[in-house]
């Protein structure tokens, strides 16, 4: 044991994360897909506050008259999400690919918002990491100081990107993508 201390959550409990239903880009119905619109940031606060780390799992409940409906919600919009209403520090968001790339494959180890946005405009970003790098810069515009698109399958990933990088909190520079303002 590492001396932590968690407690696992839904996003139901205490209306942890609020959603509305959640339409595709042509208004099909995706069933009980929901976007997170708020987050009871008591309730972690509460727990940060007693020491304990909160493990949240991306299942949300509707707003108002669709409060007994369960959202099953993207699990990186949530974490954006709670780490942009929380004023965190960092959000890491895990990949398994090296981070952002450049047209040759080369990783981008910094990137600034404009900069995200400029590489998915030239289509240097596509795919799977449009919806990543949105999440990440949607977390930073909600108040987060960087966003890290980060290479799960290095070992020791999240703690050399948590712990490296000194007091600028940048990482290390090697596991993968700092997004920041």
């Amino acid at each position: 044991s590492a001396g932590g201390t968690a407690v696992g959550l839904s996003g139901r409990d205490a209306n942890l994360l609020q959603c509305e239903k959640l339409l595709n880009k042509d208004g099909i119905d995706l069933g009980n897909v929901g976007e997170v619109k708020a987050v009871n940031i008591d309730l972690l606060d509460d727990l940060l506050d007693l020491g304990i780390t909160p493990v949240v799992s991306p299942i949300g409940t509707g707003i108002d008259e669709e409060k007994d409906v369960a959202y099953n919600c993207n699990a990186d919009v949530a974490a954006g999400r709670i780490a942009g209403e929380l004023k965190a520090s960092r959000v890491l968001f895990l990949t398994d690919i090296a981070g952002v790339l450049d047209k040759e494959m080369k990783l981008l180890k910094e990137l600034s918002i404009q900069d995200v946005n400029d590489l998915i405009e030239d289509e240097t970003i596509t795919g799977g990491m449009i919806p990543k790098v949105t999440y990440a810069t949607d977390a930073i515009q909600l108040g987060v100081k960087g966003a890290f698109i980060t290479d799960g399958r290095v070992p020791h990933a999240v703690l050399n990107e948590v712990l490296g990088g000194g007091a600028d909190g940048k990482g290390s520079g090697e596991g993968g993508t700092i997004i920041t303002l």
